[in-house]
C-alpha cells in the first residue's frame, strides 16, 4: 500500500499547507462523497496533489459549510485546478462549502476530445494507456462518511485519484494540439462553471431541442 509524501487534514488545510500548495501553477483535485447528488449526499473528503507529488486529504466533517483555505485555493485565479469529471466535483464543492472552482481542467471532457478511438474514458482506462499504471478501484463504492476511521485501502485509492492526474493532463494537451482540437477543449473547460449551475437547479436539458 504506497501513502508516500502523504497527509490528512481536518476540516480545512492548514495555513502552513496552504502556503505551500500556493505556490503551484496547477493541482490535481478530487472529491469523495455519500453518493452522486450533492442536494441529498454529503461531501466527506477532498484531495489534493501539487506537481510535487504532495498529496492532501481533507476530511470534511458532518454538517461543515466552509473551509477558507481550501476556498482561497481552488478560487485561486493563477492556479490551474485539474479534476476527472470535474462537473461532479465543481458543483459538490460549491453545493457544500460555497467554493466557486476557477479555472479548470477536465480530463475526462480531455478524453472524450482526444481518445475518439474509444469510448474508455474512466481514470482507471486514462491512467492504464498513459501511465501505464492499474489503478485498484475497490474502494470506490465505499462509506466514505466515516471520514475518522477510513482505511488503508480507501485512504490509497483517494491519494491515487489525484497522484496521476497532472502528468495525464500534460499527455492530453498533447494529442489534443496534435489532432487541433485543443482550443475547443478550452472553450469546454470555460462553460463548466455555467453547466454547474445548471445542474445545482436541476436544469439537465436546456440545449435539447
Amino acid at each position: 500500500m504506497e501513502l508516500q509524501n502523504f497527509q490528512i487534514c481536518d476540516r480545512d488545510l492548514s495555513d502552513m499547507t496552504l502556503s505551500h500548495y500556493l505556490k503551484a501553477d496547477e493541482i490535481a483535485v478530487d472529491t469523495e462523497t455519500m453518493g452522486l447528488i450533492p442536494q441529498r449526499d454529503r461531501l466527506c473528503l477532498v484531495q489534493l496533489c501539487n506537481p510535487e507529488g504532495k498529496v492532501t486529504a481533507i476530511r470534511i466533517a458532518k454538517g461543515q459549510t466552509q473551509a477558507p483555505n481550501l476556498k482561497k485555493l481552488l478560487e485561486a485565479a493563477n492556479i490551474l485546478k485539474v479534476f476527472h469529471f470535474a462537473r461532479f466535483d465543481v458543483a459538490a464543492l460549491r453545493y457544500h462549502l460555497g467554493i466557486k472552482v476557477n479555472p479548470v481542467f477536465c480530463t475526462k471532457i480531455a478524453s472524450k476530445l482526444a481518445r475518439t478511438y474509444t469510448q474508455r474514458h474512466s481514470l482507471k482506462d486514462l491512467v492504464l494507456e498513459l501511465e501505464q499504471v492499474e489503478l485498484d478501484k475497490s474502494s470506490q463504492s465505499s462509506d466514505w462518511g466515516n471520514a475518522a476511521n477510513l482505511t488503508e485501502a480507501q485512504l490509497s485509492y483517494a491519494a491515487n485519484d489525484v497522484r496521476y492526474l497532472l502528468s495525464v493532463r500534460e499527455k492530453l494537451i498533447a494529442m489534443l494540439q496534435r489532432e487541433e482540437r485543443w482550443e475547443i477543449a478550452q472553450q469546454c473547460f470555460q462553460c463548466l462553471p455555467t453547466i454547474v449551475s445548471l445542474d445545482l437547479l436541476h436544469f439537465k436539458d436546456v440545449f435539447e431541442h
